[in-house]
């Protein structure tokens, strides 16, 4: 289940539980769902209630990235829980996603 807000022009995405093959596929439906309904051009995921993430939760994190891109806008990953922060260096994601203690910090940054 995912919680998603839309404040100004940035979209806050919540995902929760586990992020993983089950789970990805809502999170797509309900990113591109919320950029084709606002005029967000910023994109917010906050990990904070993740419990776990799998290469299917990583992949969708990388697509969105790139939709963003694509769209001329930009991407952030807020409160990444210590059980899932290691998964998060070792894909190298934190090189190509930029990422903040919270969600406050986040979007005073981008």
């Amino acid at each position: 289940m995912n919680d998603v807000q839309h404040i100004e022009d940035t979209l806050i995405v919540r995902p929760e539980g586990e992020f993983d093959v089950h789970t990805a596929p809502g999170f797509r439906q309900d990113v591109e769902h919320g950029l084709a309904s606002t005029s967000a051009k910023k994109l917010v995921v906050s990990l904070k209630s993740v419990s776990f993430i799998d290469s299917s939760g990583l992949g969708a994190l990388l697509g969105r990235y790139r939709r963003m891109v694509e769209l001329g806008g930009k991407m952030a990953i807020v409160s990444v829980p210590a059980r899932i922060r290691p998964v998060l260096e070792l894909s190298g994601l934190f090189k190509v996603i930029p990422a903040y203690e919270s969600e406050k910090k986040a979007l005073e940054k981008m």
